[in-house]
């Protein structure tokens, strides 16, 4: 069971920059965010202060983009952030949900 959220630079091409994956996975208990710039992909990062999610429970995700990062919040709480590595950031257009998730709403 999991589910990833990826902001795209060309939703189009598949050979394009990704400016984060984002990776949850229920039976790792894991948050893995990551990028792919020119062909190749970075470091992933791993550390979460906890694991926050339980299958079939609902939860707000949002996603601000800062001036440096992208802070991740869950429910209201910061959850982590991701160091921008698609620069400039303003060349990433597009939201791509996939996996096991109902989606409510995208504001």
């Amino acid at each position: 069971c999991s589910f990833s959220v990826t902001l795209l630079c060309d939703p189009m091409d598949a050979s394009t920059d990704v400016g984060l994956l984002l990776v949850i996975n229920f039976t790792e208990k894991s948050i893995v965010r990551n990028s792919w710039i020119a062909g190749k992909w970075g470091k992933e990062e791993k550390t979460i202060p906890y694991f926050p999610f339980t299958a079939g429970d609902s939860f707000k995700m949002e996603l601000l983009c800062e001036h440096q990062q992208i802070r991740i919040l869950l429910d209201g709480c910061q959850l982590c952030d991701f160091t921008h590595r698609v620069v400039p950031m303003r060349r990433v257009t597009n939201l791509q949900l996939l996996g096991d998730l109902k989606l409510t709403k995208v504001a």
